[in-house]
């Protein structure tokens, strides 16, 4: 198994950055990709961003492409997705996942999740 918990969400104006940060614990020799995934108000989950753990590799969503990076820290088992210039529709609980099936932008190819950080845009 392996442990996941976020941390960084919070409320701020549109504009502002934030930092969201994500560390992982337990079996983490098995992860081959980490990932954030988000979930608006009354909205599905979707993809924001993917590294492949091994190379560095990152992969975005278009809406948030420019915007946000991922990045890690992998002495520490930890990836973060930092976000610039945050837009009210960026407004969603944000969810770090870890996959051993390789990188993708399913989320049902991720096997372990986060419980997930709040992030609040307003206007």
């Amino acid at each position: 198994q392996v442990q996941l918990v976020e941390s960084g969400g919070g409320l701020v104006q549109a504009g502002d950055s934030l930092r969201l940060s994500c560390v992982a614990s337990g079996r983490t020799f098995s992860v081959t990709a980490m990932a954030w995934f988000r979930q608006g108000p009354g909205k599905e989950r979707e993809f924001v961003a993917a590294m492949r753990w091994s190379t560095g590799s990152t992969y975005y969503a278009n809406s948030v492409k420019g915007r946000f990076t991922i990045s890690r820290d992998y002495a520490k088992n930890a990836v973060y997705l930092s976000m610039d210039n945050l837009e009210p529709g960026d407004t969603a609980v944000y969810y770090c996942a870890a996959g051993t099936l390789g990188v993708t932008t399913e989320s049902d190819s991720y096997n372990f999740w986060g419980l997930g950080t709040q992030v609040t845009v307003s206007s």
